[in-house]
């Protein structure tokens, strides 16, 4: 099996708000695109809350979250995983990225937020035992995974939980 690698975060100077996936499908692999599946409702959520829609090139859409102080990650740097589903995941092989230098480096942060609740259990399990908080105060909330496989909830009730993002950008 061949490992994936992640990408580079999205981040800007002084980022107050982290949205974290777990690592990127097959087809944002191809793209070399965070959220680059067609039916992936990251991107029309931004677009919402933020302006940074499908129909903005990416760089662009890159551009207004930094500016917007939203950095977008991924829990895992590498992992084994088959197919681009979550549950195929290699417990095993996954690695987590460099929090403690990216909070070094963005001391702002003030909201992490889960892309869907794989994001959020890979964090406890590989990420928060080791960071150590510091001073800082961060809140972390569970968002409903903006991946067309969670076709459960509605694109309106998706958005609705996400607007939290929206409340603590930069305007």
């Amino acid at each position: 099996m061949s490992v994936v690698n992640g990408f580079p975060p999205i981040l800007g100077k002084s980022a107050r708000v982290l949205v974290l996936g777990t690592l990127p499908s097959r087809r944002s692999l191809e793209t070399n695109q965070y959220y680059g599946h067609p039916r992936n409702a990251f991107w029309p959520i931004m677009g919402a809350l933020l302006g940074a829609g499908p129909g903005v090139p990416y760089e662009e859409r890159r551009g207004i979250l930094a500016r917007r102080q939203v950095a977008v990650w991924d829990v895992l740097r590498s992992s084994v995983r088959p197919g681009s589903m979550d549950a195929d995941i290699e417990p095993t092989t996954a690695a987590a990225n460099d929090f403690a230098a990216l909070f070094a480096a963005s001391p702002d942060i003030a909201l992490v937020c889960f892309n869907g609740r794989a994001a959020a259990d890979l964090w406890r399990r590989l990420v928060a035992p080791g960071l150590q908080n510091g001073s800082n105060t961060v809140d972390y909330q569970t968002l409903p995974s903006t991946s067309p496989a969670h076709a459960s909830m509605s694109f309106a009730q998706k958005l609705e939980h996400w607007r939290v993002i929206a409340e603590r950008a930069t305007p």
